[in-house]
């Protein structure tokens, strides 16, 4: 079960092959990250091979829950581990159970022994 993020607003509805395009490459990277480990929007950025930065990660990490397959945009987190996206899915504290659920610590909004969960995309290309 992965997280429907909040529906994004008709401005970022339109799709051009560019767009799709770098939704697919962030959301590919995304779908490799293993159950009960996490990786940061910086990572992804990089690994994608496009020049993005990580706030664009974001942006589509906010448009996931559309995406087919899914993506498990809850294991995406800032470089500290902290849930910095949490306020976009559709339940309050739903990527903190869902993170939870495999097998992480999540208090005070962050990750604990990030390190130890930390999975990075670019050593697993």
């Amino acid at each position: 079960m992965f997280p429907s993020p909040k529906k994004q607003s008709s401005s970022t509805t339109g799709k051009s092959k560019d767009k799709t395009s770098f939704f697919e490459a962030v959301f590919e990277v995304a779908r490799k990250i293993p159950k009960g480990r996490v990786s940061t929007y910086g990572a992804i950025a990089e690994a994608t091979g496009l020049r993005i930065t990580p706030r664009m990660v974001g942006w589509a990490m906010h448009a996931a829950g559309s995406a087919k397959p899914k993506v498990p945009a809850h294991r995406v987190v800032n470089r500290l581990g902290e849930l910095s996206g949490k306020d976009h899915f559709e339940q309050p504290g739903l990527m903190q159970a869902l993170l939870e659920a495999e097998g992480l610590t999540v208090k005070d909004g962050k990750i604990q022994q990030f390190k130890k969960f930390y999975w990075d995309p670019n050593e697993h290309k």
